[in-house]
């Protein structure tokens, strides 16, 4: 039997070009978020448009490769959260670290959001992030620091809660997002008050991934 050929190792000048885009790509997409074109990060990276276009097949091939960068520092983040003995401070360590990077890149949140980007990708945010996540609000939950109804699917809607307000406020009062992490930190500490009930249950992880993907399936079907 004869062995298939290994992939012929990418040229120097090629992966230079490669990396090139891709830091444009991320100072493009911090700055003006995910509407800037492949020519735009072609200009801003001083390549030709040809060269972008032998690197990176469209726009949506350069986001796909973004996206499992963001997708590693994310589970980084939450991995280092784990390592904290204080359930309370590894909680607000992820959250506050998580949220840092969303609002330092106007693209991550875009990114995470964005209606291309396949089922497989989306699975990847469930398979590999969620689950850090169910262990983080767990320790929370056991040591008695979290109210007794808070629960890992919070998390992702106070992260995406934070979304609108950084985009409104991200010129004018960039520490403003702050102040209403610090509202919904307060509104979860437990420290042996009695808390409002809450008027609905929190959703089920399965609910939860249909209600931040229903944009997703809304756009496929009015492209199909």
């Amino acid at each position: 039997m004869t062995t298939a050929p290994s992939p012929r190792p990418m040229r120097k000048d090629a992966s230079i070009n490669r990396e090139r885009l891709l830091d444009a790509a991320r100072e493009l997409f911090a700055e003006k978020g995910l509407g800037v074109t492949l020519n735009d990060i072609a200009r801003h990276a001083g390549v030709g448009v040809g060269t972008a276009y032998r690197r990176f097949a469209n726009k949506e091939e350069l986001i796909d490769t973004l996206f499992e960068e963001r997708l590693q520092a994310v589970e980084a983040v939450a991995r280092e959260a784990l390592d904290e003995p204080d359930p309370w401070t590894a909680l607000t360590d992820y959250l506050t670290r998580t949220l840092q990077m969303q609002f330092g890149d106007r693209g991550l949140h875009q990114i995470l959001d964005d209606p291309t980007l396949g089922d497989a990708r989306i699975n990847d945010v469930r398979t590999r992030i969620a689950p850090l996540i169910v262990e983080l609000v767990r320790r929370a939950k056991d040591a008695g620091v979290v109210r007794s109804d808070f629960e890992p699917t919070d998390v992702t809607f106070m992260q995406s809660a934070m979304a609108p307000i950084m985009d409104s406020t991200r010129d004018l009062a960039p520490q403003v997002y702050e102040r209403y992490l610090t509202f919904f930190l307060d509104g979860i500490r437990s420290d042996d008050r009695t808390f409002t009930p809450l008027p609905a249950p929190a959703l089920s992880s399965e609910i939860t991934h249909t209600a931040m993907t229903s944009r997703r399936r809304s756009t496929a079907r009015r492209r199909a």
